[in-house]
């Protein structure tokens, strides 16, 4: 199983970094309704793609129709069976990512109307039904959320929170080995420590430090942009109904985790996992030693930036935690300013998910950016300064956006207005070009053809949550509109027909490469996790049914390039959905 490793992003994108900045001139072509096969009045079995969840009732509301020689469309009350809007259809476009298909869109935003409705479309047959109102992705954003309770560790599902899918404790980590890569003067290898708790990091068994920073950023930063949202939502966890929010509950388990994975001198392990990955097991049945492995710069900068975010979010409920993570942050910043260029190396005796990154200048950046923002230390803003990082759309390896989006979110009262405005300006200039992107593609999505590298729904994702950073910033709806294109696609409105989210539309993923849903003998998957996603890499080698990068797609257990499921793949759609819910 080849694991997310900046090697499988590299193949499809060049750099990370340069992903997404695709002229959307490319991306698209206006093509004459005459051009194609299907537009001369016969009838086509393609589908109309729609949002199959939903649209809320202000903003984008589109679906993409197969090129038939049709140039109206009407929209349907269920209830009624009567028409209720009539648009016009765009001109015949086509989108690279998806090959030489043609397709028109079918805008109808301006209509308003609370409801459950379908599509009509002359030479294509209706389209599945669709709700559109206000809380049309509250249920969705529950599941989402849930997801992380139910891939934790070290402790049982019990039936009255889990349901079907209830399991035995697996992986305690009660006896974990300190691996010699990991070895220290205070810790040699060998050593056993207690590392519980934590969530599964995705299809595998394994915890990861790294994964879980952009993870744990994403979640918080939702809970601190929307507290009121959050403030009485209750998702029925272990912990629902106690002092302190659902989701902050969820995260503290993997901050618990997360603690126990600092060494004495302040460095912190990379992961905590076994040496190779296990089979198609329950976690109770996964029971080969698990190690600490690695102590590197990428792991103690991305705890430093989570324990400090942790430790401002929850000091009005646990203030001895709050005090003891800062601690720890602030140990884990001094290990890294005296070892800033280790990189994590896999062993050779280690197979599983190698997380590797060579580059740490956003994550000092980030972290610093936590740090001051938590002791008002302005020595930690003029290190931020200091490593000119810019913001770009974030992954786990690149977080350059993540100390921008908490500066401007926090900064007031703390930075000067020359400053803040300066942070604000380039932020938003990052949403310009997703904007960009989202209007001229035929799919009306933010996503060129650059975009589709393993894990593309979350690269998708993560745009929409930097568009709803300057739709806070603005108000302006073009922001907010892209990023509804966001959800449109993630939820249908694709080429493939799927929508991404586990128990969720007409056609969810069943197959996803997650081992408790391929292992439990329960027909339906874990609900609420979010596939990586379409792009034609192919490492499984699998047998797709397409080479085109938005339809190169396989909903099998097979498919670990394309239909695993992670922590920070489902982060950024908890986030978007959250945003656009409490708008």
């Amino acid at each position: 199983m080849f694991k997310y490793s900046p090697i499988v992003i590299f193949l499809s994108c060049v750099f990370l970094t340069a992903c997404g900045s695709g002229s959307s001139s490319t991306d698209f072509t206006p093509l004459p309704a005459a051009s194609s096969s299907s537009s001369s009045g016969g009838f086509t079995n393609e589908k109309i793609k729609i949002n199959q969840v939903g649209y809320m009732v202000e903003g984008e509301k589109i679906a993409i129709v197969p090129n038939v020689g049709a140039t109206e469309f009407q929209l349907i009350a269920t209830a009624s069976d009567s028409s209720v809007f009539t648009g016009n259809l765009s001109s015949a476009m086509s989108w690279l990512p998806a090959g030489p298909e043609q397709s028109k869109q079918a805008d109808f935003s301006s209509f308003t109307q609370p409801g459950e409705y379908y599509l009509q479309v002359e030479g294509v047959g209706d389209s599945d039904t669709f709700v559109i109102g206000d809380d049309v992705y509250s249920a969705l954003h529950d599941a989402v959320l849930k997801a992380y309770y139910f891939n934790r560790a070290s402790t049982a599902l019990e039936e009255s929170y889990a349901g079907q899918w209830a399991r035995p404790a697996g992986h305690p980590d009660t006896e974990v080995r300190v691996h010699s890569s990991a070895a220290s003067t205070a810790r040699p290898e060998g050593t056993i420590i207690s590392s519980p708790k934590g969530w599964y990091d995705a299809g595998d068994f394994g915890k990861y430090t790294v994964n879980s920073g952009i993870s744990v950023f994403t979640m918080l930063a939702a809970y601190e942009h929307f507290p009121t949202f959050y403030a009485n939502r209750d998702v029925n966890i272990p912990e629902s109904g106690d002092d302190m929010p659902d989701i902050l509950d969820e995260v503290r388990w993997n901050l618990d985790w997360l603690a126990t994975m600092q060494d004495e001198d302040g460095g912190v392990y990379h992961k905590l996992t076994t040496l190779n990955f296990a089979g198609a097991v329950m976690p109770a049945d996964g029971t080969a030693q698990r190690y600490v492995i690695g102590k590197a710069t990428a792991p103690t900068l991305d705890f430093a930036a989570m324990m400090a975010m942790a430790s401002r979010i929850y000091q009005p409920f646990d203030a001895t935690a709050a005090a003891a993570w800062l601690e720890q942050a602030e140990a884990a910043w001094a290990w890294a300013q005296a070892n800033d260029n280790v990189s994590y190396q896999q062993p050779s005796d280690v197979q599983t998910g190698g997380y590797g990154d060579g580059f740490f200048g956003d994550e000092f950046a980030w972290a610093a950016a936590e740090l001051f923002l938590t002791t008002g230390d302005m020595s930690y803003f003029t290190a931020f300064n200091e490593r000119g990082i810019d913001p770009n759309v974030p992954g786990w390896p690149n977080v350059h956006a993540l100390p921008y989006i908490s500066l401007v979110a926090r900064g007031e009262g703390a930075l000067s207005n020359t400053e803040l405005g300066n942070l604000r300006t380039q932020l938003i200039a990052v949403a310009d070009g997703i904007v960009e992107d989202y209007q001229g593609s035929a799919y009306k999505v933010p996503m060129t053809n650059n975009d589709f590298y393993w894990g593309s729904n979350s690269g998708a994702a993560n745009k929409g949550v930097i568009l709803m950073q300057a739709y806070r910033e603005t108000g302006e709806s073009q922001y907010r509109d892209a990023a509804l294109g966001v959800v449109s696609y993630l939820l249908g409105r694709n080429p493939t027909d799927y929508s991404f989210v586990t128990g969720f539309g007409h056609k969810p993923p069943m197959g996803i490469h997650h081992r408790q849903s391929e292992a439990d003998g329960i027909a339906d998957p874990v609900p609420g996790f979010l596939a990586g996603g379409p792009h034609n890499g192919q490492q499984d080698e699998c047998n797709y049914p397409s080479d085109y990068n938005a339809k190169s797609y396989l909903d099998d257990w097979c498919s670990y390039s394309t239909n695993e499921v992670t922590i920070n793949w489902n982060a950024p759609l908890l986030y978007l959905l959250a945003a656009l819910l409490a708008d």
